[in-house]
């Protein structure tokens, strides 16, 4: 054989598969390319609807944001309102209770004095009872000593009229006859 045969058939062969390859080679890129323009595509579009997505999410969020806020603020009023109420209440019946506290202070004040007149006046009666028992029991003694010294007088004038001849007794069965 010979050497030239040994380049014109690989030449040619070569040449068929340039002639192959690169028809295959274009549609190759071209189905790339429209691939990549598909995926581009797709992506772009799946970008697009990502922000879209997105953006009604922030809206959303923003929105529930706004409403959560809203709720908070309306709870802390109910809350703020009704401890204002509850201090409110407090008050009043603290402003009573002082009140009352005062009366009754004025009313212990007022029997306080009442019950110290009433002690003075107690005293002062049963200093006067006393010194009325003292009277009592001293004309008592009084009279008791009265009484001895009388008695002492009697037996006194009866000894000596048992003493004296003329206080003889004369007997009454005699005197009849």
């Amino acid at each position: 054989m010979k050497k030239w045969m040994y380049v014109i058939f690989p030449g040619l062969g070569l040449a068929l598969f340039f002639a192959i390859y690169i028809p295959a080679n274009a549609r190759y890129n071209a189905g790339l390319e429209s691939r990549a323009a598909a995926v581009a595509a797709a992506k772009a579009a799946d970008e697009a609807h990502r922000h879209e997505i997105e953006e009604r999410a922030r809206q959303d969020s923003v929105k529930r944001a706004a409403d959560n806020a809203k709720a908070e603020a309306d709870k802390e009023a109910a809350r703020v309102a009704k401890w204002k109420q509850q201090s409110d209440e407090i008050q009043h019946d603290t402003d009573g209770y002082n009140a009352d506290i005062a009366k009754y202070t004025q009313q212990v004040d007022e029997l306080e004095k009442q019950l110290q007149s009433l002690h003075t006046r107690k005293e002062q009666l049963t200093r006067e009872d006393f010194d009325l028992l003292k009277q009592v029991e001293l004309a008592r003694v009084g009279q008791s000593n009265a009484d001895l010294e009388i008695q002492r007088m009697v037996e006194m004038i009866a000894t000596r009229a048992g003493g004296s001849s003329l206080t003889v007794q004369i007997e009454p069965h005699l005197a009849k006859k």
